[in-house]
């Protein structure tokens, strides 16, 4: 009924009639579209088609006033689509602070806005994330933080507050998600620029530096070798089918069924990037002899539409899904653990498993290109930066060969 199109942003009221109510009504939203996605934004409203239909020419009281909430509501959303636009900075996040600011100009609003956000897309990962760090915002700062409370001074004593129990990767970790978040409240009106804390000469957001070890093939051939008659074996298989397929991680791992099986290539796309890219990026792996066993062995019947492996329960809710993904990350680990002490091996783990995946590739010839592809990066220079931070062990071990002089 209402329409408004400028800069590739389309604003738009809409009968949204994928779900019908109980009595037969649909809820009436406001529809935002940008680079072809959409997101929708509640008026509160119920309507009939019927009533849909006959709403921009009623002469009813009752249906007269709903049309008149209904464009207040889109004039609303609008209004705060045409101020971000104009300055080029329009995102559904920036447009979901500001349309959430009668909760206050706070960075606790900011947070739960994104959180919500992620909830309805189902991103369970990244809103358990940004839950975590809200509460330590809060058991630092409490519970209405003003975005312009947050000063370099505030960083910095939160920096301080947090390096008491957390290393510096997390501390950073914490950083860039208030950093996003400012961002957002400077896009959308709540902060100046001048207001705005991070960058050069003010905070800057340290990194921290993890362990990062790909194992060699010597190394993963003895890892194959454990044997205890165990749940250890079941582990060590699954790890070792993760590392054959991409180093695909856990996530992606327990998602996959029978279908995902095309012309003896296991094809996924990446639970990581698929809502964050415009692009979507299909993976493939060619299914191995020691896959395929693994398959034999540990999966579920073949079917269409059954799981590959049987490690979560396909009725399972995003929260208990990514509940039972954790769980299954944290046991793969323990047991990786113990092969890894038997054989001297420290640091085996399902991140360790697409690490060498990639790096094994690096060290035998393989294109960067193709490294690149199966992992689903989307450009080089990510893979590139993503194997060099693994390859310091390497380099090592070659600087040593230069002063080889053996004893003759």
């Amino acid at each position: 009924m209402y329409n408004y199109s400028k800069d590739g942003i389309t604003v738009s009221s809409i009968l949204d009639d994928r779900k019908e109510n109980k009595n037969g009504s649909y809820p009436v939203k406001i529809r935002v579209t940008f680079k072809r996605v959409r997101k929708y934004y509640s008026t509160g409203k119920m309507l009939s088609v019927d009533d849909w239909g006959r709403l921009p020419n009623t002469r009813s009281h009752e249906l007269g006033e709903i049309r008149k909430d209904i464009e207040n509501s889109f004039s609303l959303v609008k209004a705060n689509v045409i101020a971000l636009a104009e300055k080029g900075e329009f995102t559904f996040d920036a447009l979901n602070v500001r349309l959430s600011r009668n909760a206050g100009d706070t960075i606790n609003a900011a947070f739960q806005v994104k959180i919500d956000s992620l909830l309805k897309e189902e991103r369970i990962g990244t809103m358990l994330y940004y839950d975590n760090i809200l509460k330590n915002v809060e058991k630092f700062g409490g519970k209405q933080i003003p975005f312009d409370y947050i000063t370099v001074d505030w960083l910095r004593r939160f920096e301080k507050f947090l390096l008491k129990d957390k290393n510096h990767t997390t501390v950073g970790m914490h950083m860039r998600a208030i950093r996003a978040m400012m961002n957002l409240a400077r896009k959308s009106g709540a902060i100046k620029e001048s207001q705005y804390p991070f960058g050069k000469d003010r905070y800057e957001i340290k990194t921290g530096e993890g362990r990062k070890k790909a194992l060699t093939l010597e190394q993963i051939a003895q890892i194959l070798k454990y044997e205890d008659g165990k749940d250890t074996e079941r582990y060590r298989d699954i790890w070792f089918f993760m590392y054959l397929c991409n180093g695909i991680n856990t996530a992606d791992l327990v998602r996959l069924k029978y279908k995902n099986i095309v012309d003896g290539e296991i094809c996924y796309v990446r639970q990581k990037t698929a809502n964050t890219t415009n692009t979507i990026k299909e993976i493939k792996a060619i299914i191995t002899p020691e896959m395929q066993r693994i398959m034999d062995r540990w999966g579920n019947p073949p079917s269409p539409d059954s799981l590959i492996f049987p490690l979560i329960k396909p009725t399972d809710d995003p929260l208990i899904h990514k509940k039972r993904t954790k769980d299954l990350t944290k046991r793969i680990n323990e047991h990786m653990k113990v092969i890894g002490e038997k054989f001297g091996i420290d640091g085996i783990s399902t991140y360790t498993a697409r690490h060498s995946y990639a790096t094994v590739l690096k060290r035998s010839g393989a294109n960067i290109a193709y490294i690149s592809e199966s992992l689903g990066h989307n450009s080089l220079k990510t893979t590139e930066s993503y194997l060099a931070s693994f390859e310091k062990e390497e380099r090592q071990k070659n600087a040593a060969l230069l002063t080889n002089f053996g004893n003759k």
